[in-house]
């Protein structure tokens, strides 16, 4: 198989020839660590032997303030740190006068994409191309507060309202156009938990982001391309509901929130595809490869036997991640994740 029709198998909840491996957000240092000559973090996964490559919507920084935080086309004032992904401060709705006068960036900018089209241009047809974006939630929750937007979804609901459907157009708008461009999996990124379980009620996740959530899942599966469903967390009390909204992978399946591969396959069946779980926040930073190889192989037997499982870690590969380790894992893949009985 090619990785385009592995990675499509998997999702399909089908068995492909071997386990696929993805990473969504791969931190550059460590790709280049591990690959000198690699260009960028889509080079080393291509070279490295990825089943895809993938990038997000690009958001122009429009002011950058004395302290080194700057303030982004959303509005959002964020802390530029370590990490791929900045940390944001404060975002411009507080009453529901904002939210009514907000305006989101517009899907249509010129230059939304343009990470995307360069992927599409370089391994169209080699690697499975995705783009990780997000549905109403967490964008909501950079523009109010995340303190802010859980407490308004019980003192202030019609503020909630507005803000996330404003957002959810606007995302709706931009994954379609990725999805025309060549995008063939969609990643969407709402953080809804934490550790000990999520942020919100499972009541207040069926009224305000479950709706939503489908709307946005059936826009991916309108323009033909495949979703997965990405939270960090533990998500076991939303995870009926998510299956709901129909989206063909689940990820991370983060084991330091308490989400075990082997649980959650007695739980979810095939009804949906596993993306995950190896972990990046001990093992593959402070671990040896020798432990990430056991981890890999113990992944595949405890959720990929009969497919309907792609590999990954159980976030990202951030910078603390050991290059070693990130090359081990992949290679563990190979090893272990051949289907001997599956046509190629």
């Amino acid at each position: 198989m090619t990785s385009v029709e592995r990675v499509r198998t998997a999702l399909k909840k089908q068995k492909p020839d071997r386990v696929p491996v993805l990473e969504f957000v791969v931190d550059f240092r460590v790709a280049r660590a591990a690959m000198p000559d690699c260009r960028d973090a889509a080079d080393f996964m291509d070279r490295a032997g990825f089943d895809g490559v993938c990038c997000g919507a690009q958001f122009a920084k429009t002011r950058e303030l004395p302290d080194g935080s700057y303030i982004d086309e959303w509005g959002v004032t964020y802390a530029q740190g370590p990490e791929a992904v900045a940390h944001p401060l404060s975002g411009p709705i507080r009453t529901l006068a904002d939210a009514k006068a907000y305006q989101p960036p517009s899907p249509d900018a010129p230059h939304r994409l343009a990470a995307l089209l360069e992927l599409v241009q370089r391994y169209k047809g080699r690697r499975a191309i995705c783009f990780h974006h997000r549905a109403a939630f967490m964008w909501s929750a950079y523009l109010m507060g995340i303190d802010n937007i859980l407490a308004d979804f019980l003192l202030e609901p019609e503020k909630v309202e507005i803000v996330l459907d404003k957002v959810l157009k606007t995302n709706i708008a931009i994954i379609r156009r990725a999805i025309r461009a060549g995008a063939a999996i969609i990643t969407l990124g709402d953080d809804y938990a934490h550790n000990l379980g999520p942020m919100m009620s499972p009541k207040v996740f069926e009224h305000f982001l479950l709706p939503r959530l489908k709307k946005m899942v059936e826009a991916i599966h309108e323009e033909g391309a495949l979703c997965i469903k990405h939270s960090d967390g533990n998500i076991y009390p939303l995870l009926e509901m998510i299956l709901s909204a129909g989206p063909d992978g689940i990820n991370p399946i983060e084991p330091v929130a308490g989400m075990d591969l082997q649980t959650t396959r007695h739980k979810v069946g095939k009804r949906v595809c596993l993306v995950g779980n190896i972990d990046c926040a001990h093992l593959l930073p402070f671990g040896a490869p020798a432990q990430v190889r056991d981890a890999v192989r113990q992944a595949i037997a405890d959720a990929g036997a009969e497919g309907a499982f792609i590999l990954s870690s159980s976030n990202s590969i951030h910078s603390s991640v050991r290059p070693e380790n990130f090359v081990a894992m992949v290679r563990a893949c190979r090893e272990f994740g051949e289907y001997t009985h599956a046509k190629a």
